[in-house]
């Protein structure tokens, strides 16, 4: 079963050697995703951070043959509980019209690489 690495050229690299995601025969995996803009900016607020990171999870799926209908499972953190809400919001308009929602888990973390980041996301999706 071939495994392929998804690196999509309309988001920003990866930080080190390793791929936004990867696709296989039945599944689409995504590496966890911060709020780093193409141009190397990053969205002042929670809501703003999560809505790019949904844009990049976008990106990757699609690049290894799925999109958000696929979704099994959203892994999210956020650096404090005054961030749930905007992150929620972003996840929930991103979630807006699908016909099954996915499995949902967010957890509260010290921190990531870069103060300024207040949202990372992971997600789980099946290959149509």
């Amino acid at each position: 079963m071939p495994i392929d690495s998804l690196i999509p050229a309309s988001i920003a690299p990866p930080f080190a050697r390793y791929a936004h995601g990867v696709a296989s025969e039945t599944l689409v995996l995504t590496s966890g995703q911060l709020p780093l803009a193409r141009d190397g900016t990053v969205p002042e607020g929670a809501e703003a951070q999560a809505a790019l990171v949904f844009e990049s999870i976008d990106a990757i799926l699609a690049e290894g043959g799925s999109d958000r209908d696929h979704v099994l499972r959203i892994n999210a953190y956020v650096t404090d509980r005054a961030h749930m809400a905007g992150y929620m919001a972003a996840r929930d308009a991103w979630c807006r019209g699908l016909a099954r929602l996915p499995a949902s888990t967010l957890m509260i973390v010290a921190g990531f690489t870069r103060p300024e980041f207040k949202v990372e996301v992971e997600v789980i999706a099946a290959a149509p």
